[in-house]
């Protein structure tokens, strides 16, 4: 199925739980993919492939290797010359692809992107663990204009940027750390211009209305994919536990402090699902969110050395009483471990709130 034609002429197909992009002549290609990833000029086509075998089933390899995996993928489900295409895999289901153009005077950047990184996002930098949690943003970058080689290569990083910028925006978490994630570690990029294009552009990057173009195309396409395929968004994100998951402030955290708080007073716990129910009606309350998100930021700031413990103190406790806490602004931080005592006080502080 034909799902979109780009200015040049190049055909965005989806079969075979892939989206296929077809080249109508000679295209210079840099590409995270491991089948034949990298610069190259000799390549027809690209693709993103869903390899999400269906829920409960395990992903298996066609093939010895993931590139011969991706090769094989290439000619007997798609029918492309193996050696001849570049491509990427992901979990996320075409179906939520998004596709975000821009047309300037002398050239048109497309981007098309699929996303979902609620099990996989990642900060770099993390601690590297192998994982196996679905979780992928691939993102085809298409800009019909002629690029020199390092300008394409400044393409691709300004095109990492916007993706980084989209999950910012987002408070998307890290899943391997307390951080806020930015990205994950299966992310891949393919970057493509049009070399029969009278147009040469030389610059990519902030100064340049190219690079203005690519960073608004990414930034809404990576957005609107992880909507699609999760419901990552505004509305979604506007909940205590999503913004403090990362930190874990988890319902199951929740309950068991809860649990722990009633043993040692002596008290009767209530059901775990009138415990949920209580937490469901304050959770994402309007002043309860606000602060909550405020109070994680003086968390970050601490972990990236810009604010000293007290400082963060000073203002965190009074967000903490804001939002309907008791005032716990007389205790002090301890300077060796602040992130953690701060977690600590805002559970504490919440729990009179679910009894």
């Amino acid at each position: 199925m034909k799902k979109y034609q780009l200015a040049c002429g190049d055909e965005l197909h989806y079969y075979k739980k892939s989206l296929v992009l077809y080249f109508r002549g000679p295209r210079k290609v840099l590409s995270t993919g491991l089948n034949h990833g990298g610069c190259r000029t000799d390549l027809q086509a690209v693709f993103n492939n869903d390899g999400n075998p269906g829920p409960g089933i395990q992903f298996n390899l066609r093939a010895d290797t993931y590139r011969e995996h991706l090769d094989i993928i290439a000619e007997e489900d798609m029918g492309l010359d193996p050696e001849k295409c570049t491509g990427l895999c992901t979990a996320a289901s075409m179906d939520n692809v998004s596709i975000q153009a821009m047309e300037h005077e002398n050239f048109t950047v497309t981007a098309i992107v699929t996303g979902g990184i609620q099990g996989n996002g990642g900060r770099i930098g993390d601690t590297a663990v192998h994982s196996e949690k679905p979780g992928t943003i691939n993102i085809i970058l298409h800009i019909d204009a002629n690029l020199p080689d390092g300008t394409l290569v400044k393409a691709l990083a300004s095109c990492t940027e916007a993706k980084v910028a989209a999950i910012q925006e987002l408070l998307a978490p890290s899943r391997y750390s307390r951080g806020l994630a930015t990205g994950s570690g299966t992310d891949g990029v393919i970057v493509v211009c049009n070399t029969s294009y009278k147009q040469r552009l030389t610059d990519a990057g902030h100064h340049s209305k190219l690079g203005e173009y690519i960073g608004k195309t990414v930034k809404k396409a990576v957005k609107e994919a992880l909507f699609l395929q999760t419901e990552l968004g505004p509305a979604f994100q506007h909940n205590i536990i999503r913004r403090m998951d990362r930190f874990g402030v988890t319902e199951d955290k929740l309950w068991s402090a809860y649990r722990e708080k009633m043993e040692a007073e002596k008290r009767e716990c209530t059901p775990r699902f009138a415990f949920e129910n209580r937490l469901d009606g304050i959770k994402t309350g309007e002043q309860l969110v606000t602060c909550t998100s405020l109070y994680a930021h003086l968390m970050d700031q601490l972990d990236w050395g810009l604010l000293q413990p007290q400082e963060a103190w000073r203002v965190g406790s009074r967000l903490l009483e804001m939002a309907g806490m008791a005032d716990f602004s007389q205790e002090k931080i301890p300077k060796d471990s602040a992130v953690p005592w701060m977690i600590q006080k805002y559970i504490a502080g919440l729990l009179p709130l679910l009894e």
